[in-house]
């Protein structure tokens, strides 16, 4: 596997850790994220993601100061692995004002496109 490929593979998102090739986006889902303005906490636990991700159909169903999450199920078509990216943000006026990203490599909140 060349260098290109494994540097590119970790800086961009959508790229295979397990053999560096772009992946295809699968599912996409806009979720409210249960927090206010300024009350923004990381957490690594897939369950919390599981257990309080509200699914919306678009950012105008988000209330005023509400974070949003919007998650994508990738799948990598040269070897099957999986991946959900969830992008945390605050939907301000047209814009989204990044918090935060996390990557899930195990399945671990696959449950939240069913």
């Amino acid at each position: 596997m060349g260098i290109i490929k494994r540097v590119k593979a970790f800086f961009k998102d959508d790229s295979c850790n397990e053999c560096y090739s772009d992946m295809d986006v699968e599912k996409k889902q806009l979720f409210m994220f249960p927090a206010m303005v300024g009350h923004y906490t990381h957490h690594d636990d897939a369950e919390y993601y599981l257990n309080n991700l509200i699914p919306v159909s678009k950012k105008a169903d988000i209330p005023t100061g509400v974070y949003a999450c919007g998650a994508t199920k990738y799948t990598c078509p040269k070897c099957g692995h999986k991946m959900v990216k969830l992008y945390i943000f605050l939907p301000v006026r047209d814009q989204e004002k990044f918090e935060d990203v996390l990557l899930f490599n195990n399945g671990e909140v696959d449950d939240l496109f069913k």
